[in-house]
């Protein structure tokens, strides 16, 4: 059997890797046998710690992030837009060394958001900066949860 490889949001593979120290474990994941699953999380790749303060990006979505128009705050005011892009960086040299047919991401999250982040609370329209990251290189990312 041909297996395909695939980045999949740490989190979502029952890993405690969270904001808040839990997972989104999503058992159709553990179920699929066709597939070789690598499970990131780009906020730790990032060097941010488990717990940490929830983060939102203060306008705009990841694609502003990186191009220096937005940053991301964590609740307790700390700016941590550096680590968030360092964490994408990590997720992408992964993804290109391992040739992964696509990325799995947590949605919602603001480095892992695919169709949707949050802002003040809300959940609002955009990416996150991993995903927005590993779409301008062309890589399939899918968002779940």
């Amino acid at each position: 059997m041909n297996r395909r490889v695939y980045i999949v949001s740490a989190c979502l593979l029952g890993l405690k890797t969270r904001y808040d120290g839990t997972d989104e474990l999503r058992e159709e994941l553990l179920n699929a046998r066709d597939a070789i699953y690598i499970p990131l999380c780009p906020e730790q790749l990032g060097g941010l710690p488990t717990p940490r303060p929830r983060m939102e990006i203060d306008r705009g979505d990841g694609r502003d992030v990186l191009k220096g128009k937005a940053r991301v705050i964590g609740e307790d005011g700390s700016d941590v837009t550096d680590r968030l892009i360092r964490g994408a960086e990590e997720v992408l040299k992964v993804a290109e060394l391992a040739g992964v047919a696509k990325v799995i991401l947590k949605d919602g999250s603001p480095s892992c958001g695919v169709n949707h982040i949050k802002r003040a609370g809300s959940s609002v329209d955009g990416m996150g900066v991993t995903t927005a990251m590993l779409c301008e290189r062309g890589i399939d990312v899918e968002g779940m949860g």
